[in-house]
């Protein structure tokens, strides 16, 4: 038995242990938004419920006197815990997918009811009525496995849900990949609590779990936040520079290689005249716009956002031909997204670009290139009346 409680408290130790670096992380980031601070809320409850298995455990081994009380303790306990950790992620999810109802009172009465109602019923039977709850040797009966399932089954089937509407709605294959992320967390969590409490209870499967499962949600996040730019959500400059350091990725046999620098022409008007955050709308407006470009053609490319209201494109057609067909169409699908926002601009997009040749030409060199021509084309703009519009001026 002393060999159980340390194999068992040793997965818990090691669980709480990573979980308190990761948010030892996050703390010391300078991101303080909603979801990120849900996210913690989520580790501490993960750190508490580890903290309060490994005493179920010591109690089970007998390492405590494994008597009523205390078996009723740590088992009502990890209760509480183990429906705060799925509460805590349907938070979160409410926080990433931004419910406009979330912070509305009712709407926060209604996510706490489950879990307050639950607690109290199982509390009032743990004092009045036990023997519902405990077996004559202390073992847990299968109506406290229930309570164990449903209440925090109530959580999960929420999480599933939000996840999957925003899955079917979503184009964007990262925002995609990071609402099925959300989704499976709970799956996994269920699959791991269910092995452990039916086949294998001496087991920490659930420890293994979560750890396993929020190990690689963490890493996946820090990932898209090292390479993601947070605004467009398409590739940023450290990603570009990742992408451009692969020989393979620049020289594709059979293909040629250009690189497209883009802007928007006049984007300080919209900032001076409408306002910052609107400059932002129309810089996502344009990401949008070269996303749906792009997804209609057949050769490689990858696309980022270089900085300010500056894009660069990597493309590897077989003709020249169809960087042209391309460009004409990035003006194309910029001008009808503004019309189809209803914005009160019409963009006006600045491209010039360049062929990467054979060394000793470089990225870099190609790139200059690429940004002189941008600009003849920004000024062409201007003098053809091609620029950005902005109704009323």
């Amino acid at each position: 038995m002393q060999d159980y409680f340390v194999y068992y408290a040793s997965a818990n130790i090691v669980g709480t242990i990573i979980f308190g670096v990761m948010l030892a992380h996050d703390r010391i980031s300078v991101d303080r938004q909603e979801k990120q601070l849900k996210y913690d809320q989520t580790l501490v409850a993960f750190m508490l419920y580890f903290i309060s298995d490994t005493i179920w455990a010591a109690v089970d081994s007998e390492l405590i006197n494994k008597t009523q009380l205390p078996v009723s303790i740590t088992n009502y306990v990890n209760f509480i815990l183990m429906t705060g950790i799925t509460y805590s992620w349907l938070k979160y999810v409410m926080a990433v997918e931004k419910l406009e109802k979330r912070n509305r009172l009712a709407v926060k009465h209604g996510i706490v009811f489950p879990f307050a109602v639950s607690a109290i019923i199982l509390l009032v039977l743990f004092i009045a009525a036990p023997h519902l709850l405990l077996e004559d040797s202390l073992s847990v009966t299968p109506v406290f496995d229930g309570f164990m399932i449903v209440t925090p089954s109530i959580y999960i089937v929420a999480v599933i849900m939000y996840a999957l509407k925003e899955i079917k709605r979503e184009d964007d294959p990262i925002e995609r990949r990071k609402h099925f992320y959300i989704a499976f967390f709970p799956v996994m969590l269920v699959a791991g609590g269910l092995l452990q409490m039916i086949f294998m209870p001496t087991l920490p499967l659930f420890c293994y779990a979560g750890t396993i499962f929020m190990l690689i949600f963490h890493m996946k996040t820090t990932d898209d936040q090292i390479s993601t730019d947070p605004l467009t959500k398409l590739n940023n400059r450290s990603q570009l520079i990742r992408y451009v350091a692969q020989e393979s990725n620049m020289r594709i046999e059979g293909r040629a290689t250009y690189v497209v620098m883009m802007d928007i022409n006049d984007f300080k008007k919209i900032n001076d005249n409408l306002g910052h955050a609107e400059g932002d709308m129309a810089l996502v407006l344009f990401a949008k716009a070269l996303v749906d470009t792009i997804k209609n053609c057949n050769m490689p490319m990858f696309l980022g956002r270089f900085g300010g209201d500056e894009f660069v494109l990597i493309a590897h057609p077989i003709k020249k031909e169809e960087i042209d067909a391309l460009i004409e169409e990035i003006r194309s699908n910029v001008r009808k997204e503004c019309l189809k926002e209803e914005k009160p601009y019409i963009i006006s997009a600045g491209i010039g670009y360049d062929e990467l040749l054979n060394p000793p030409d470089t990225f870099q060199k190609c790139m200059q290139r690429a940004d002189s021509k941008l600009y003849l084309d920004k000024e062409y703009c201007k003098i053809n009346g091609r620029s950005t519009v902005i109704e009323g001026m």
